[in-house]
């Protein structure tokens, strides 16, 4: 069992997205161990995901805030990035490279000049090639090293984390809920891509042990990559979920759609990063579908 120190209860957290799924998860590991959270939000933003623990939070305007007087008045001790933009169906790059890059750009060169001590960033694990987002996602983390002579800056680079209650247009959330409604066919591609997937409880374990090690970290940049490493393809991956499921009706359509261009057909993490610091992923593939599964249940019953 990962444990936080007592001198850190009561330091104070900026943390972006944490009305979305990850950044909400955290949100609520960490009020509980008692860091104060100050987070970014839009006007529009909405609080369903963090609805009972809202007033826990003290809440800053995304549109209004000037972000150097925001840090000199406040004392901040970490920023956690966890604001994400996929890019999905979108044409236009402009909104996911505001997401990923220009917005954490202002957050970094605020906290530096205002004596933030530490900038943990949520990365992917993706090539840059692959899309928008995981270009932008690079371009901010070229961006993080560069400052880290002023400021710790963790990149935290994740591979496909999932978990129950997630986006329906996240991959393994459609495959849940396709297979829970008992859809007849699920079209797909060949499966032969091999992805590691992690279970969100183990990736908020990893973000706890790495925020409770920042303290002790030099001014550098550090980079930690998130996953099982037991990859595995998709094909196995769909089938394991249906046979779990207990879904005997849907037809797994393999190869009806074409590989995207730029398609990754191996993972390939290494978590030696963390592994050294105590961290290992607890949750098999197996648990982590089950338990996703059982939970989902009750939005189709």
């Amino acid at each position: 069992m990962l444990g936080m120190r007592i001198e850190a209860r009561g330091q104070a957290i900026f943390m972006t997205g944490g009305t979305g799924y990850l950044g909400s998860h955290l949100m609520r590991k960490l009020l509980k161990q008692g860091y104060r959270i100050y987070g970014l939000r839009r006007a529009v933003s909405k609080l369903d995901r963090v609805r009972d623990i809202a007033d826990e939070v003290t809440w800053v305007d995304l549109e209004t805030t000037d972000f150097n007087a925001f840090f000199a008045a406040h004392p901040i001790q970490y920023i956690m990035h966890c604001a994400t933009d996929y890019g999905r169906k979108q044409v236009d790059p402009c909104g996911t490279i505001e997401a990923n890059l220009i917005l954490p750009l202002k957050l970094l060169h605020a906290a530096a000049v205002n004596g933030v001590a530490v900038f943990i960033n949520t990365d992917t694990i993706l090539d840059k090639g692959v899309s928008n987002y995981s270009l932008s996602k690079k371009q901010f983390a070229d961006w993080l090293e560069s400052y880290s002579d002023r400021i710790v800056g963790i990149n935290v680079a994740l591979e496909h984390f999932y978990g129950p209650g997630d986006d329906p247009s996240k991959f393994v959330t459609f495959i849940v809920q396709s297979l829970l409604s008992n859809v007849e066919c699920i079209p797909l591609t060949e499966g032969r891509q091999k992805r590691d997937f992690i279970y969100i409880d183990d990736v908020i374990r990893a973000f706890e042990l790495l925020l409770e090690k920042a303290p002790g970290l030099a001014h550098r940049y550090y980079r930690f990559e998130v996953g099982s490493a037991q990859p595995v393809e998709i094909r196995k991956f769909v089938a394991l979920a249906q046979e779990i499921s207990g879904n005997r009706k849907t037809r797994l359509d393999f190869g009806a759609i074409p590989y995207r261009k730029n398609e990754v057909m191996a993972s390939d993490v290494n978590i030696g990063g963390l592994t050294a610091m105590g961290w290992i992923p607890e949750v098999t593939l197996e648990d982590g579908i089950r338990r996703m599964i059982e939970m989902e249940k009750g939005s189709f019953n």
